[in-house]
């Protein structure tokens, strides 16, 4: 594994962190201030750290007591020294105060990251679940 793969898996490493924590600074630091998101939730884009920071927070403060445990699945780092994107399968498993799973799902995310004054921040990125032709529902467990 190269140096700079090594440092973009901790960027995610991070995120697993901060969500887990519901630590909203911690989160958004790995994301630069021109961010740029297609999440599934709510708006079609979030555009710039401020939009960002209301979703995240909003998010966070709606889980009480629970926690998310963030588990990334067959992440895989395509990089140069500045620019790199990332492709992973993600899934969310909430968990009660006593560590008893609540529930779960899955989605797919690819970001974007670029290294800007020595740091590697998420510049882009895009969460997406596929759609049952028949229902046009999310399929949220990954089959």
């Amino acid at each position: 594994m190269s140096d700079i793969e090594e440092q973009i898996r901790q960027i995610f490493e991070g995120y697993k962190t901060a969500v887990f924590e519901k630590n909203v600074e911690a989160f958004l630091a790995l994301y630069d201030e021109n961010i740029h998101l297609f999440d599934m939730w709510e708006k079609w884009s979030y555009n710039g750290k401020d939009a960002w920071r209301e979703m995240v927070s909003n998010w966070f403060g709606s889980l009480g007591d629970e926690k998310v445990v963030v588990d990334f699945d067959s992440l895989t780092v395509t990089a140069t020294n500045e620019i790199a994107v990332v492709h992973t399968f993600v899934t969310y498993k909430a968990v009660a105060s006593n560590g008893n799973e609540l529930r779960s799902m899955n989605n797919r995310l690819t970001a974007a990251l670029k290294k800007s004054n020595g740091t590697w921040k998420i510049f882009h990125e895009h969460s997406s679940a596929p759609l049952d032709g028949n229902t046009l529902k999310a399929t949220l467990q990954r089959q």
